[in-house]
This record gives structure tokens, sequence and C-alpha cells, in this order.
């Protein structure tokens, strides 16, 4: 099976070599490609040099924008598996092994979570944050009818039928590249599954992570969440047949 990895990085130069020649060791037939989304840094230089394929974006576009470039690469590229890996070194390239055992031979698009807080280590959250993601987490598991414990998680693998299906409404805006990407899924008619796995702390930087954005994030879920609620209603209230009067 043709594999791809997409590492969407900003301003990584210090880890994305690592990464990826973690990547090719633990699937050296997989293309690696990293979408340098709008870096001022090296990043693109360095990947390139690991020996990584790379697509630069001329200004960021965010995750979902980045990983929006990968999903059109693969599907033209004729791959039949992508996986997601975070390019600052928290994913353990060796577990990408867990993500691929997990598939089924069902049809429809199917994506495998690298799952956090799953029973697998652990690693340091902030209240607030840990907070939002178990809201997330309660609100998808409904959704995706299976119990789902890191919605967040960007460490993801993908079918060839979820690579068509990203290749042309993969969404970029801020939560909807790991929330919103699920509901499409699902709603497609296909699966979420998960695996746990170990994280790590970044390989070089300083975490995004503090009590005040933790606080913000939180509040972000929150409205997120009011949104997708009231799309949803409002997408299956137009899509009832009008109600018809009795003569």
């Amino acid at each position: 099976m043709r594999a791809i990895v997409v590492l969407p990085a900003l301003n990584e130069e210090s880890t994305v070599a690592i990464v990826v020649k973690e990547v090719q060791a633990a699937v050296p037939d997989a293309t690696v490609l990293v979408v340098d989304d709008g870096s001022v840094d090296r990043t693109g230089e360095v990947a390139r040099e690991a020996g990584a394929q790379v697509v630069t974006n001329p200004f960021n576009l965010g995750v979902g924008g980045a990983m929006r470039v990968g999903f059109r690469v693969a599907e033209a590229n004729g791959d039949d598996i992508l996986l997601q890996v975070d390019a600052d070194g928290q994913h353990n390239a060796r577990d990408i092994g867990l993500l691929l055992a997990a598939f089924d031979q069902e049809p429809g698009p199917q994506v495998v979570i690298g799952a956090r807080f799953a029973g697998r280590g652990d690693i340091a959250v902030p209240r607030a944050r840990r907070a939002a993601m178990w809201i997330l987490a309660r609100y998808l598991s409904r959704v995706a009818g299976t119990r789902l414990t890191d919605v967040t998680s960007g460490f993801r693998a993908h079918n060839r039928a979820a690579i068509e299906l990203f290749a042309r409404s993969y969404p970029a805006d801020y939560l909807a590249d790991t929330i919103e990407s699920l509901i499409i899924v699902a709603e497609a008619g296909g699966r979420v599954h998960q695996v746990p796995v170990s994280m790590r702390p970044r390989l070089a930087g300083l975490p995004s992570q503090s009590p005040a954005r933790s606080a913000v994030y939180l509040l972000r879920v929150m409205v997120f969440l009011a949104l997708s609620v009231f799309r949803r209603h409002s997408q299956t209230t137009s899509n009832r047949p009008p109600k018809t009067e009795e003569l």
C-alpha cells in the first residue's frame, strides 16, 4: 500500500529534521511530505535536506489549511494511507504501526486517532484545557458512535476513502481540522477509531500552554460546540420534507 506521512510545520527548523528521520526509520517505504506553512525560519530548507518532500505555503494557513494541501497531494499521487504527524516531535513515529494496524476492511472513510489519555502513558495538560478536551471527547463520542478520549490529537491515519473525502472538504478553521473533520467522517457513514499512544514533550521550543491560554481554549471550545450543534440542527431541519396539510 502506498503511504504518505504529512508533517504540517510552522517555524520548526530545530525539530523537523529529527522527526523526518524518525518517520523514515518507522515507515521507510512511505513518502514524507513537510508542508511548510508560511515559516519565517529555515523549516522548509532543513526538511528538504533531511530527505523530505516539501510544499511551501506563501503564508500561514493553519494546520487545517496545511493538511488540506497534504490530502490533495495524496489524492493526486494515488496514496492509500495518509498519516498526520506533528513536526515538533511530540508524536513517537514508532507508534505509527499501531495506527495502521487499527484499520479494518469495512468500506468507507476511516480515521484512526493516536490518543493520549487512553491508558498508555500520560502528558501534563492544564486543568482547563483537559476539561475542554473531555467535553469535546464526550460530544464526538456520541456523534461517532464509539468511545473517544482525545479528539484533538494531531497524530492520525486516514484510509483512501478518507483521503478522497478530505481532499474536497477538509476544514481549515480553528478546531475544525480536528473536531469537524471527525463529524464529516461520521456523517459520511465512515468510522473513527482510536489507539492508545505515548506522547512526548516538544523536542525544542516552548509549548503554547499556559493557564490563561487554556482558559481561552476552553471558551473557544464551548463556542465551537454551540455553533456545531446549531449547524447540525439547522441542517437536519432543512432536510426534513415539508408537512402536508390534510384536506
